[in-house]
C-alpha cells in the first residue's frame, strides 16, 4: 500500500487511540487542544517515541509493529521533521545545517545539493549566514530544507509557523502550498490554528484526549462534524438539542423541533422521526433579513430575537442574538461592519434571521 498508515494504542503515560492514513502528496492536519497527542503521534512516526502498542508503515515498509516486534531505528527512517523551534545548529552556517542531513551523499556533493535545497525554499544567497543572522522565517526555511535533505518518505511539520509574526506566517503558508506541489510524499501538519488547517490541508484529523474523533475534508469537519464534541473543537458555537419531528423516507428533508420552533432541514442522515438529536447551525448559514422585508415573506426558518452583543473585527462584526422565547440559548452569526454602521442592526434591537435548511446539521444527542 502506498502512503503512510498509522495505528497507535496505549493508556499511559500519554493516552493514544488513533488509526489513520495519509496518501502520497496529501497534507493531513492534526488538530485538537493541547495534550491531545498531536506531537506524540509525530514523534512516534519519526521513531523518537515508542508507544505501548501500534504499527507504523510507509509504502508497505513497516517501521514499527509491536505485534511482531518489528522496529526501525530513528536514523534509518527517511523522515523529514520540522519542529516548532527549528532546532538548527547555532555554530553552523545555513548551508552546513542543511548539508548535515545529507550523510548519504558523498562529501564532495553535499554543498551543491544543500545550495539546491536552499534555492528551493527561497534562501539563495544566504548560504553562509548562521541562524542568529537569519530572521525567524528564514530559519524556518532552513529547517524545511534540512528536512527535505533526508529525501523523506514522509514530511512531519510540528507547529512550523507558530514562532513567527503574522505577515511572515502568511508568506510561509503560501510557500508551503507551492512547495508541496513538488513533493509526492505524505505530509502531516500539527497546528492549533483551525483556519491554517482549513487553508492548507486536504483532510483534517480531529483529536481529543489522545483519541481520534473524526477525519474528513475541511468542509466536512467544519460543517458536518460527526459529534457535538467535534463541532466544539472546530470552533462551532451554535450547538443545540432538539427533536426530529418528521423525516422523509429518502432522508433528503425533515422538520426539526427546537424549543417550540419548527425548522426545515434538507438532510436527516440516519436519524428517524421522533428521535432526539444535537444539531449545528454554522454561523455562515445564519442569514440576517433586511428590515424592509415583512417577516415570513420568502424566509426560510425565520427566527426572531434581540441583539445582545456586537463585536467588530475589521470588516466583519460578530453578533450575539437572544432568541425570543423562554430558556432559548444564544445564537451567534456575523454580518459586514458596514451593515452595523448603516444602522441595520444595533445592540438591544430586534432582528430576524434565517437558519438556512442546507446548513443545519444533525448529530447524535449529547449526554
Amino acid at each position: 500500500m502506498h502512503g503512510l498508515k498509522v495505528t497507535l494504542r496505549q493508556d499511559a503515560p500519554i493516552a493514544l487511540d488513533v488509526d489513520f492514513d495519509c496518501a502520497p502528496g496529501e497534507l493531513l492536519a492534526l488538530v485538537g487542544p493541547s495534550g491531545s497527542g498531536k506531537s506524540t503521534i509525530l514523534r512516534s512516526i519519526a521513531g523518537l517515541y515508542r508507544p505501548a502498542s501500534g504499527r507504523v508503515a510507509i509504502n508497505g515498509e513497516v517501521w514499527q509493529d509491536t505485534a511482531t516486534a518489528a522496529y526501525v531505528r530513528t536514523w534509518q527512517r527517511h523522515v523529514g521533521l520540522v519542529q516548532q523551534n527549528y532546532a538548527l545548529f547555532p555554530h553552523m552556517t545555513a548551508r552546513a545545517n542543511v548539508a548535515a542531513s545529507l550523510g548519504e551523499l558523498p562529501a564532495e556533493k553535499r554543498a551543491s545539493r544543500a545550495d539546491e535545497l536552499m534555492a528551493l525554499v527561497n534562501l539563495k544567497g544566504l548560504e553562509h549566514r548562521r541562524p542568529a543572522e537569519l530572521s525567524g522565517g528564514q530559519q524556518q526555511r532552513v529547517a524545511v530544507a534540512r528536512a527535505l535533505a533526508r529525501n523523506p518518505k514522509v514530511l512531519l511539520l510540528d507547529e512550523p509557523f507558530s514562532a513567527v509574526d503574522q505577515v511572515t506566517r502568511d508568506r510561509l503558508k503560501r510557500e508551503l502550498a507551492v512547495l508541496r506541489r513538488t513533493l509526492n510524499v505524505p505530509i502531516l501538519l500539527v497546528t492549533h490554528d483551525l483556519q491554517e488547517a482549513g487553508m492548507l490541508a486536504d483532510r483534517i484529523a480531529v483529536l481529543h484526549g489522545g483519541r481520534l474523533l473524526m477525519t474528513g475534508t475541511p468542509e466536512e469537519v467544519r460543517l458536518r462534524p460527526s459529534t457535538a464534541t467535534v463541532a466544539k473543537l472546530m470552533g462551532q458555537t451554535n450547538l443545540f438539542d432538539g427533536t426530529l419531528e418528521a423525516a422523509a423516507s429518502d432522508r433528503t428533508s425533515g422538520r426539526l423541533m427546537w424549543r417550540g420552533i419548527a425548522l426545515d432541514v434538507t438532510r436527516t442522515g440516519a436519524f428517524s422521526s421522533g428521535q432526539r438529536v444535537s444539531w449545528l447551525a454554522p454561523a455562515d448559514h445564519v442569514l440576517l433579513h433586511r428590515r424592509a422585508r415583512p417577516v415570513g415573506e420568502g424566509m426560510l426558518n425565520p427566527v426572531t430575537g434581540t441583539v445582545t452583543a456586537l463585536v467588530t473585527l475589521g470588516e466583519r462584526t460578530d453578533v450575539t442574538l437572544r432568541v425570543s422565547g423562554a430558556n432559548v440559548p444564544m445564537l451567534n452569526f456575523n454580518v459586514s461592519t458596514r451593515t452595523v454602521r448603516n444602522g441595520d442592526i444595533a445592540e438591544g434591537g430586534e432582528v430576524t434571521v434565517s437558519l438556512l435548511p442546507e446548513g443545519i446539521h444533525l448529530m447524535p444527542p449529547e449526554d
